[in-house]
């Protein structure tokens, strides 16, 4: 692999601004960076709604906010491109020496070129034209393979390394006893904790299939948290756990129940990738999306699908939803058992 002449810089910027899980798998990263530049001043882009994740890390010196749903109207709004070119120009005065994209969107390329760093570096891979922005383009090799294992082929051609694949979260002491706080009414049964939420309705599992399988836990001696966003407590309700916390826990806090629970069966979303990342006992539901290209990381035995052949389809959008729907919750309550 080519090498990039890196050097030392002073001022070192991040580019992933979403989702949760895209931004638990570039962690890595970010350790590597802060192991071979340990006096640099690191910054990372990332939307609000995933800052939570990075707010106060121990190996960040600065979080960006990318408001992007705002800042992207500035083609049609006047006042948004006002606050756009803000943006980009004080992108512009902290001077970074360098910038890393591993968003790999048009969006983020141009953002990166907006920087005026000298070396801006993304994955030939990327998509809708990022790489005109690039000043080093690294070859991530073939494309079916996990997102993190690229994002490893940029910090090696950058001189960081392949390893340790570390994952370091900001999640401390007073998150965790914010968690004792919510979950004293259990007392000290074993925690199953389940996702039931997902942004595409392709990749959740049934409520009533999560419901089942909550009963299940119970019978078997644990006591069921259903977590999330807040947009999930509907789903809740469906399942009927023995304590809802969606919409209660910051990513900080949901990190903290992770740690503290005695296993997690999850759809194809961010808290699964925490799990994967902290080690904890995990059932991963797969339907739509690939497990090799984003599932839980070095865990394959996590990962339970119904066999289909139109699976993996890539699909937000599905008539039938069969890859989902076809999972059943004893099978699910099996692969639990033994992840234990």
């Amino acid at each position: 692999m080519t090498s990039i002449p890196v050097g030392n810089p002073r001022r070192i910027l991040l580019i992933k601004p979403s989702a949760i899980g895209d931004v638990v798998h570039a962690l890595p990263v970010l350790s590597l960076l802060r192991r071979r530049h340990p006096d640099a001043e690191i910054s990372w882009l990332v939307t609000p709604a995933c800052a939570g994740l990075l707010e106060h890390h121990p190996l960040l010196d600065h979080v960006i906010f990318f408001e992007r749903q705002r800042l992207g109207q500035g083609y049609r709004s006047p006042g948004a491109l006002r606050e756009l070119r803000r943006f980009t120009r004080s992108l512009r005065e902290r001077e970074f020496d360098l910038v890393i994209d591993l968003q790999g969107l048009f969006r983020s390329g141009w953002l990166s070129w907006k920087t005026g760093a000298k070396l801006r570096v993304g994955l030939a891979s990327a998509r809708e034209g990022a790489p005109l922005f690039y000043t080093h383009r690294v070859q991530a090799g073939e494309r079916e393979r996990h997102a993190i294992e690229k994002y490893l082929d940029a910090a090696e051609a950058l001189g960081l390394g392949r390893g340790p694949v570390e994952f370091v979260f900001n999640t401390t002491d007073v998150h965790r006893h914010a968690v004792r706080e919510k979950l004293a009414s259990l007392g000290e049964k074993p925690i199953a904790a389940l996702f039931p939420g997902a942004n595409w309705l392709t990749k959740r599992w049934p409520v009533k299939h999560f419901a089942t399988l909550a009963e299940k836990f119970r019978a078997a001696g644990f006591a069921t948290v259903v977590a999330g966003a807040g947009g999930d407590s509907q789903l809740a309700e469906g399942i009927r756990p023995d304590l809802n916390l969606c919409g209660r826990t910051t990513l900080p806090e949901t990190t903290a129940l992770l740690e503290r629970s005695a296993l997690v069966v999850a759809n194809d979303t961010g808290p699964m990738h925490i799990a994967a990342a902290l080690g904890r006992p995990l059932v991963t539901l797969f339907g739509p999306t690939s497990e090799i290209r984003t599932g839980p990381y070095a865990r394959p035995l996590t990962v339970l699908r119904a066999e289909m052949p139109c699976a993996p389809c890539l699909s937000r959008r599905c008539s039938h939803v069969s890859c989902m729907k076809w999972l059943d919750p004893a099978e699910v309550f099996i692969a639990a058992r033994n992840a234990l």
